[in-house]
């Protein structure tokens, strides 16, 4: 049965992920943006919050196991306070939560207890292919076996943190299947490009990856012989994207709800015009009605329940609500929704992007 009671512990962490995007990610979002890199101190202080290490086993340093509903709570506040610094400080989880999920006894006692350190760990995963009509599932980078091990080669893109990672999470197609592969970044053939310059999130620095005859032994096949399942990987990455969506969606909702009730046009409030009224009242519709459909996916998975159709839902849904919402604040604003002194047009070029982004957030 559901419940929408949280525990103390997610209470206690959702009120300090909400201090942090608050006291913390609004104060540096427009100088992030701007300058395209978040401030040492800001990254430092969300990766001493400990999301990462809450989501490993304590026989692997950490002091947690892995929940989607957990993870949907405090990505929801992320997504609150600003979406660009929040994709990077999340990327090292694109490469450990698989391994916690997947991961042989080895790879995780090799791996996991180096994310529950004090310092930012700068591993990311490359999953997204320059391709037309993208599917994880009919990846063109292609993994070989060989004697020792496997030899990797394709293009990816969209691969956060390349030009500083340490290690990389390649997925790559081993006969017609999806499976992940722990690549070091001075593996021999491993080529980081030009970055990639998006409409949005201009704090989350994204590049161009090129693998050639990348040999790795067989000991770096996450998941060993028995490898990964991809769809499962996705539902994680699904309900993490539309949770982060409905934060950033919130934040655009909240703050145009502000301007409407303090903006005056013929005497009154503009909030007390009936369109204005109507498309904010719209717009709280569709976030709660986003965030159940997400909550209800977090909850099957969780309770090991095939969440695979909900996530899909959840985060199709959340894709088109997000530009619609942030659009939607844009309008409420009129003319200053277009102006920089405003975050609203900011919001509606983050939230164009989360169409783009499955795969590349990992909560």
């Amino acid at each position: 049965m559901y419940s929408f009671s949280l525990t103390s512990e997610q209470k206690m962490l959702v009120d300090t992920v909400h201090r942090y995007a608050e006291q913390k990610l609004r104060k540096v979002y427009r100088e992030a943006e701007e300058s395209r890199t978040v401030p040492t101190s800001t990254l430092k202080q969300g990766w001493e919050l400990g999301l990462l290490p809450g989501s490993i086993e304590a026989d692997y340093g950490g002091f947690g196991e892995y929940s989607a509903l957990t993870s949907a709570l405090y990505l929801e506040e992320l997504g609150w306070g600003d979406v660009g610094i929040s994709l990077k400080l999340l990327t090292p989880n694109l490469f450990a939560i698989p391994v916690a999920l997947f991961g042989s006894k080895g790879q995780k006692e090799a791996y996991l207890a180096r994310f529950c350190d004090e310092a930012f760990v700068p591993a990311t995963s490359a999953i997204v292919e320059p391709v037309y009509q993208f599917d994880p599932a009919e990846l063109k980078t292609v993994a070989e076996k060989t004697a020792d091990g496997f030899v990797i080669n394709g293009d990816k893109t969209y691969v956060p943190l390349a030009d500083q990672a340490s290690l990389f999470l390649v997925y790559a197609s081993e006969g017609g299947v999806t499976q992940a592969y722990i690549v070091p970044a001075e593996t021999p053939g491993v080529t980081v490009g030009e970055p990639v310059h998006l409409m949005g999130a201009h704090a989350f620095p994204v590049f161009n990856v090129h693998f050639e005859n990348v040999a790795i032994p067989k000991a770096n096949r996450l998941g060993g012989l028995k490898g990964i399942r991809i769809q499962q990987l996705l539902t994680v990455s699904r309900i993490s994207l539309a949770a982060l969506a409905v934060g950033q969606a919130r934040a655009a909702y909240e703050y145009a709800l502000a301007y409407a009730k303090e903006r005056e046009a013929f005497g009154e409030p503009i909030a007390h015009r009936q369109s204005i009224a109507f498309m904010l009242a719209n717009m709280r519709i569709e976030i709660d009605s986003t965030r159940l459909m997400l909550w209800e996916a977090a909850w099957k998975y969780d309770n090991q329940e095939d969440a695979t159709r909900a996530a899909v839902l959840a985060v199709q849904y959340a894709d088109k609500m997000v530009l619609e919402v942030t659009d939607a604040a844009v309008q409420v604003l009129g003319g200053h929704g277009y102006v920089r002194d405003h975050p609203v047009e900011l919001w509606l070029r983050n939230g164009r992007g989360f169409a783009v982004w499955e795969g590349l957030v990992m909560g």
